[in-house]
């Protein structure tokens, strides 16, 4: 591992990951790794791989993924949790086409998706401040965010934050993470967030 991802732990390690300065963290997923809770299928997945790290309790992250998406749910992106049933997840999810997507737990898990562009790379943006996870993605530097959700989170629950990857289906897929980056929670209002 490279010096980005120094103080992080696996939570279900892949099958391979290998952090590169140059191009960022690559890892390739076990088929059938999944984050899910309950909602419209009934069972509970807690096999997917996340690398995470301690935060305080109100901060902002950002990652830039670039996945080989080719089967139905490939995913990969940013994820906070607490624990198997408090958590969150935003990425980027093979449905059809890429989509950005989110989804979060709270004893049962809530998903939302919204249809994308196919990016060669998509950064994730996830701010934790008062009650509240306020989500965005951008396919470049320099481009405005979209917002995708704001999303009630207890505001004195811990929780580690880092990056997440699953494939569901029978394959597995390759990912590369770069760009990881936990700073100081943006206190701007939420309609300017969406700045560059």
């Amino acid at each position: 591992m490279t010096a980005q991802w120094h103080g992080m732990t696996w939570l279900n390690p892949p099958p391979h990951a290998e952090g590169h300065p140059e191009t960022g963290l690559v890892v390739q997923t076990a088929p059938g790794s999944d984050f899910w809770c309950h909602t419209q299928y009934g069972f509970v997945r807690d096999s997917g791989h996340a690398l995470l790290r301690p935060a305080p309790r109100e901060w902002t992250a950002t990652v830039t993924v670039a996945g080989e998406y080719r089967h139905l749910y490939d995913q990969a992106g940013l994820m906070l949790r607490t624990d198997g049933e408090r958590w969150m997840k935003l990425g980027v999810e093979f449905v059809g086409r890429q989509q950005w997507s989110a989804v979060v737990t709270h004893g049962v898990s809530d998903w939302s998706v919204q249809p994308a562009s196919d990016h060669a790379a998509v950064t994730c943006r996830c701010v934790r401040r008062d009650d509240a996870l306020i989500l965005h993605a951008r396919p470049g530097p320099g481009e405005p965010w979209t917002l995708l959700r704001v999303a009630p989170f207890p505001p004195a629950l811990d929780a580690r934050v880092g990056v997440m990857a699953c494939s569901p289906g029978d394959a597995g897929f390759r990912v590369t993470f770069s760009d990881f980056v936990l700073e100081d929670v943006d206190r701007r209002p939420l309609h300017d967030l969406a700045r560059p």
